[in-house]
């Protein structure tokens, strides 16, 4: 089978399934495992956000979207020369990755046409479910299933680790900085399942901007910083924005120092299987003591009096 896969997380479920090897193009964003380095890229960015700022990368956006251009540009002579059996795109944000209306030209002229698979998740349990169905679309669909079940067996330890915890921490999840943004779709899900109470967001709700109001408003507990698409050290060179805003000291989080950053990359930002390692990490910052208060490797905390220093 000759497979393009255009969607980060389900490229790594094609690796999970044994069938790295049938990769005939993936996206640009496709990272891991870090063997997919091999593999042709079909898409480029059109916005370098690796040398812009947040706020410079939001206007950036911004303007595309406005102006009816594409995040993305797809190689056709690459894809139509690699010639897919199975081609793997996602229909839920225009801003993550290319779309199945940007990909419909350059399919009809491919006979026999590639089969196509559409994610669309929106809610953690989709995700989940994405697995099981990529299962069936690469002839796995034993593994695909034993694959998804691993990761639910995995999501009710964590269950039931914290279910002991009277107290449910009040956590508000920033999915972009500058301007804020909260994270939608399936992080408030992530949040309830490692025992918090994600007070910036709805489950299944696309992420949405908020202002330093509305977040001061909600008096989180604990805030995790995830700018969609960065790892750390990303994040914590864009954390000025955030720091010096007046209110910011003000916020029952930062006077607790319980401000973490993650690796949103990995993590958090793409739908895929990695996301039960962003719960597990989110069980920790929300119940430490369960944990024996050892934070993860890839969870940096933002020292207490250096967020109140700013």
């Amino acid at each position: 089978m000759r497979i393009c896969s255009l969607v980060p997380g389900a490229t790594e479920v094609v690796a999970a399934l044994g069938l790295q090897q049938d990769l005939v193009g993936i996206s640009h964003e496709c990272d891991y495992p870090p063997s997919l380095a091999e593999v042709p890229v079909m898409v480029r960015p059109r916005v370098e956000s690796h040398r812009l700022s947040s706020a410079q990368i939001d206007e950036q956006v911004g303007t595309l979207l406005s102006a009816g251009t594409g995040l993305y540009e797809l190689d056709e002579p690459q894809l139509l020369a690699a010639r897919p059996d199975l081609l793997i795109a996602q229909d839920l944000c225009d801003v993550c990755a290319v779309t199945p209306s940007q990909l419909d030209r350059v399919i009809r002229t491919l006979s026999p046409p590639p089969r196509m698979v559409i994610l669309n998740p929106r809610r953690l349990e989709d995700i989940l479910r994405d697995i099981e169905t990529l299962g069936v679309a690469l002839r796995q669909e034993g593994a695909g299933r034993q694959f998804a079940t691993q990761l639910r067996s995995r999501l009710d330890a964590v269950r039931t680790k914290v279910s002991s915890e009277t107290i449910r921490p009040r956590v508000a999840c920033l999915e972009w900085l500058s301007p804020l943004y909260t994270a939608g779709h399936w992080v408030p899900d992530m949040v309830e399942a490692a025992g918090g109470i994600d007070v910036m967001a709805t489950a299944g709700t696309a992420s949405r901007k908020v202002d330093w109001d509305t977040l001061s408003a909600s008096a989180p507990d604990v805030i995790v910083l995830m700018p969609c698409g960065f790892a750390i050290q990303r994040t914590s060179a864009e954390l000025a924005p955030v720091t010096e805003h007046p209110q910011w000291k003000s916020l029952p989080a930062v006077q607790r120092g319980a401000v973490y950053l993650v690796d949103a990359l990995s993590y958090f930002s793409r739908p895929g299987p990695r996301l039960i390692d962003g719960v597990e990490q989110l069980a920790v910052v929300c119940h430490p003591g369960c944990y024996d208060h050892h934070l993860p490797a890839s969870v940096e905390r933002l020292d207490r009096q250096t967020a109140l220093s700013q």
